[in-house]
């Protein structure tokens, strides 16, 4: 795997290259605000972007939707140290994989990998501050079940986990996954997960 940094903080590049470089991940390129990290994808196509969020030359929202423009596949992990639900909202109406905060040092490395494997990732401190909603809230297409399901679905937890929670077989919860996404004309569990959180902030389209 190869991936780019992009951060204004210095410290925080450093932080982040040394951290990385131990997991052996690739590092192709390094930026500090998001003019930069748009030349760097141009460049070097790479597999993950790591990027912070609050950058004072075109902050990391405004750089993702332009490199999702170009790219809708990119796969990028933004980088805070920022609770905010607007933020959260925000990426996932653009399509970015992943929130986690700069605090979490343990976390990053895990992140990247998940990501890189197609999962979308959530801070634990971001999930633990999202209340749980009834299933009115978010869609009365669904059953209670596939609430139950859609929930941790938005959590990143994968069939067999989702199975063991629930008490389920895991092809019992490949056929609900199925079903809701069938009724609610999604493509897959990223685009579920997706539509959970923007229903959840209120975000549009």
């Amino acid at each position: 795997m190869n991936i780019i940094i992009v951060d204004d903080d210095p410290l925080v590049v450093e932080s982040l290259k040394t951290i990385i470089n131990a997991s052996g991940i690739d590092i192709l390129a390094i930026g500090y605000d998001g003019f930069q990290a748009v030349e760097l994808y141009n460049k070097y196509k790479p597999d993950l972007i790591l990027m912070d969020i609050r950058m004072k030359k075109r902050n990391g929202i405004d750089t993702a939707k332009k490199i999702l423009e170009i790219d809708p596949h990119t796969k990028i992990l933004l980088l805070t140290t920022f609770q905010d639900n607007e933020y959260i909202a925000s990426a996932l109406s653009l399509g970015c994989k992943g929130y986690i905060l700069k605090q979490n040092i343990k976390g990053i490395i895990p992140a990247i990998n998940a990501v890189h494997s197609g999962n979308l990732v959530f801070d634990s401190k971001i999930i633990s501050n999202i209340q749980t909603y009834s299933e009115k809230d978010i869609d009365i297409k669904l059953s209670d079940r596939e609430f139950d399901i859609l929930l941790l679905v938005a959590e990143g937890l994968n069939n067999r986990e989702i199975a063991k929670k629930l008490f389920l077989s895991e092809g019992t919860v490949r056929n609900y996954i199925s079903t809701m996404l069938e009724k609610l004309s999604l493509r897959d569990r990223t685009q579920l997960a997706i539509y959970y959180y923007k229903k959840k902030f209120g975000v549009e389209g």
